[in-house]
């Protein structure tokens, strides 16, 4: 992926929530950075502000610092954070967002041609209904939808295809960036390989570029070129799959990859549990943020926040002990 050209350089993303007096760190100065046709994998536990982060690069949410800098494919690079409404609406059809939940994530009260159709009349309100509609067939087709039941409504169809309605929704617009929040997480296991394949097939074919938001790190090992570790709403560590599953240098990952299934009930798993609870983002720990539940936890973590920085090549890590620390990685090998 060395020869591929940067399309997204997230800088410093902060989002603070204010409600009641209480001012909640959802995301604390996440940067790193996507080159065009890499899938990023972003990890952690439920709470850690990865789908925040998501709704952030999209916009969805106006972050409360940083820059997403986007390399459009007019060839200019763009502040996404920083435009106004007439410029984002010219640049938004090329980054969309595949969402969580493909249950409320759709409309009940439109059919699935209308719901696959509606980006196309929001950016292209001048294109001929005929044109519109072919342009649904041919990207349903895509996606594996049964075109003769467009015109039923999203309760008729399965998670699976539901999934698969959301999904022709993101790409009904030719985008070269995808967010897929959770996009595998709410169906069953076929399903998920069969989404995650079809994820894979559309981005050989269209060259998408994906950030992958998931909890599940057996599906970001195989989908993903580089991997993201969040903790309480910090990026504690991002590298390139294979490097990060099998040479982990922070010990909240290592503690992840340990909690890995095996598809072999012989295996002996040696699990690494973390004690006690998340804390809260409101209030959130002097020092290092995983301090209060790391096993390799000095003074110094307790007092002195570690600085994110690059250790081997792309392999950046926010840990004061990450030199000497041999953590135990994963391998499906």
């Amino acid at each position: 992926m060395s020869d591929k050209k940067q399309i997204l350089d997230v800088q410093n993303i902060h989002m603070r929530f204010n409600s009641k007096g209480v001012c909640v760190r959802a995301v604390s100065g996440v940067s790193f950075t996507v080159n065009e046709g890499e899938t990023i994998g972003i990890v952690g536990e439920s709470g850690c502000g990865k789908t925040t982060l998501g709704r952030c690069i999209v916009r969805a949410y106006e972050p409360s610092e940083g820059n997403v800098l986007y390399t459009a494919s007019d060839g200019e690079t763009i502040d996404f954070l920083k435009i106004d409404k007439a410029t984002m609406k010219r640049y938004r059809k090329e980054i969309q967002m595949i969402f969580q939940d493909p249950y409320s994530s759709l409309d009940p009260r439109m059919t699935v041609l209308d719901i696959i159709k509606e980006p196309l009349l929001a950016n292209f309100p001048k294109m001929p209904k005929a044109e519109m509609e072919r342009k649904v067939m041919d990207i349903a087709a895509k996606v594996g939808l049964n075109t003769a039941y467009l015109k039923r409504y999203p309760h008729a169809f399965s998670g699976g295809q539901r999934q698969r309605i959301g999904i022709a929704r993101a790409l009904v617009l030719n985008p070269r960036v995808i967010v897929c929040d959770e996009a595998v997480s709410a169906l069953d296991v076929s399903i998920q390989a069969q989404v995650i394949n079809l994820l894979h097939d559309l981005q050989q074919e269209f060259g998408l570029t994906y950030l992958f938001i998931s909890h599940d790190l057996s599906v970001v090992e195989y989908i993903s070129d580089k991997v993201g570790v969040m903790y309480l709403g910090q990026l504690v560590e991002y590298a390139p799959t294979e490097k990060l599953y099998e040479h982990p240098m922070h010990p909240y990952t290592e503690s992840l990859l340990s909690a890995v299934p095996v598809a072999d009930p012989e295996a002996q798993m040696e699990r690494i549990p973390l004690e006690g609870e998340i804390p809260n983002p409101a209030n959130p720990p002097s020092g290092c943020y995983f301090h209060t539940r790391c096993c390799y936890c000095t003074e110094r973590c307790r007092q002195e926040a570690p600085v994110y920085r690059e250790l081997e090549k792309d392999h950046f890590v926010a840990c004061h002990r990450a030199e000497e620390l041999k953590l135990k990685g994963f391998s499906y090998e």
